[in-house]
């Protein structure tokens, strides 16, 4: 069993302020992952184990970015934190001795609804140009679930509608990516 909350503790610390927003965000984030898995035809492709640590884990990269909303003074741009939380990941994996390599995917293929090496080139994005689709069911899911919930605002959950003009926002590829992941997970 993935301890997905001794590997929170290691790096965010009881007082961290950053700590409470990762924790309330990530609860959320794993419970609608969960509800999608429970009425979605995939449901017996999706471990759960994986999407539970998965979501409570993607988001871990955070605190090395500069997010003072968010409790977090580090030096990486924000879009970073996806790949700043995989690292961390395999660095205490590495460490550890702990198997989490299908978590690190997770963290850093979740942001947006994944992205191209040739968006991040068009786009001058602050990353290593490569890509970062979610391409397991589970990195599927937990891309897609994450979509409904902020870290700042009032942590309410977001109607499907609205989630899908915001994926609009970010382009026609960024929109198609969403649709195939709702039609996964909300036939």
């Amino acid at each position: 069993m993935i301890d997905a909350e001794h590997i929170i503790d290691f790096y965010y610390p009881a007082g961290d302020p950053a700590r409470e927003i990762l924790l309330r965000h990530s609860i959320q984030v794993r419970d609608k992952a969960l509800a999608l898995r429970e009425a979605c035809p995939l449901r017996d492709e999706l471990d759960p184990e994986i999407v539970t640590a998965g979501a409570m884990l993607h988001d871990l990269g955070i605190r090395c970015c500069h997010a003072p909303d968010l409790g977090c003074f580090g030096s990486r741009p924000y879009l970073a934190h996806g790949i700043a939380g995989a690292a961390l990941l395999r660095e205490f994996a590495a460490t550890h001795g702990w198997e989490l390599e299908p978590l690190a995917r997770i963290c850093e293929r979740h942001t947006g609804t994944g992205l191209t090496a040739a968006e991040i080139r068009a786009r001058a994005l602050p990353l290593p140009e490569a890509d970062y689709l979610p391409e397991t069911p589970e990195e599927k899911l937990v891309c897609f679930a994450d979509k409904f919930f902020s870290k700042s605002g009032d942590f309410a959950e977001k109607p499907f509608a609205e989630v899908r003009c915001g994926a609009a926002g970010f382009g026609a590829d960024n929109l198609a990516r969403f649709d195939a992941l709702a039609a996964l997970f909300m036939p």
